[in-house]
């Protein structure tokens, strides 16, 4: 994506105006952990010798029914099989149909810990429940939200807030209200999405603010959004509104915010955010429509219990 020939100035619960620049950054670092064995756990008996039965030559994942095995008895998972053309990868003999039901019938006998152990998860599940826990385990490691340059690096939220500040430049800033203003020299050019990405430090979490130009199937339109930096669970107890007007005219978009757990372009592409026709936002940009200056406004509060809002003002926040 090209972010060149745009600028966002911003204005945060009183601060001075500031411009960003968001240079892309493509990295592959990881961090936190998201294939470990996840180390010993309590209570859970040594079945490394089992384990090791379990795993396959080829790509070294965990074997689930079917396990195949050639007729001198090596074993590889069902993925593997077509991968190698139906030969055992140890001995080259043809592989056949042959399943390994005794490896199959020892797996259910297994409990082993959820990989992500040595991130804090303390659950034990039975072998082949274990491998669908992992893919939903609210202690598995996090992508960066970064949505310029499909950055490879995952972690928890503190490593990914340093990355994102540090790696990508990101504006970061702390409070829960929010003036930007977008300025783009040829808002005719969006056949590359323009973004921007700021970070907000709002009742103790993160929050990150999306805006961008893209093709919604014909029709130019900017869009922006907000994502949290944490579990859909805990994104739902916070709510957020954006603003976009002038000329005594505005639109306003309230949601919840979308979990970093859902992809940028997954987010983007259900259209779930405050979204404006080039023209519209042309018209709000006044002049001779030749430059985009769009200003959006916000805020994010938190929703309890008892139909009570508990709202962030300005300055009072952490």
């Amino acid at each position: 994506m090209d972010s060149d020939g745009i600028e966002c100035v911003s204005s945060i619960d009183g601060m001075m105006d500031v411009e960003t620049s968001l240079p892309h950054h493509t990295s592959s670092k990881s961090h936190g952990g998201g294939g470990g064995g996840g180390g010993p756990h309590p209570g859970v008996a040594p079945a490394t010798s089992v384990h090791e039965l379990l795993e396959c030559p080829v790509c070294t994942n965990s074997m689930y029914p079917p396990i195949h095995q050639c007729q001198n008895g090596h074993t590889l998972c069902s993925t593997c099989k077509t991968r190698v053309h139906n030969r055992c990868p140890t001995c080259r003999q043809e592989l056949g149909d042959i399943r390994c039901l005794a490896l199959e019938k020892v797996a259910e006998s297994l409990e082993l810990p959820c990989k992500y152990g040595s991130l804090g998860c303390p659950e034990i599940f039975p072998y082949y429940s274990k491998l669908k826990h992992e893919s939903q385990c609210s202690y598995r490691p996090y992508s960066c939200p970064y949505a310029g340059s499909e950055c490879l690096v995952v972690g928890d939220i503190p490593f990914l807030v340093t990355h994102l500040r540090d790696d990508h430049k990101v504006d970061m800033h702390t409070g829960c209200t929010f003036n930007h203003r977008y300025v783009k020299s040829n808002p005719r050019e969006v056949e590359n999405a323009t973004w921007m990405l700021t970070v907000f430090n709002c009742f103790g979490h993160y929050f990150c603010l999306h805006f961008e130009a893209f093709q919604l199937g014909m029709a130019p339109v900017y869009m922006a959004f907000l994502r949290f930096m944490g579990d859909e669970n805990e994104a739902r107890s916070f709510s957020y509104s954006l603003e976009v007007g002038a000329n005594g005219r505005k639109l306003t978009w309230e949601g919840t915010p979308r979990s970093i757990r859902d992809g940028h372009r997954k987010v983007r592409d259900s259209h779930d955010g405050l979204i404006i026709q080039r023209n519209m936002a042309l018209f709000f940009s006044g002049g001779d429509r030749k430059e985009l200056k769009l200003r959006v406004t916000g805020r994010i509060w938190k929703e309890q219990q008892g139909n009570e809002t508990g709202v962030c003002m300005p300055n009072l926040c952490s």
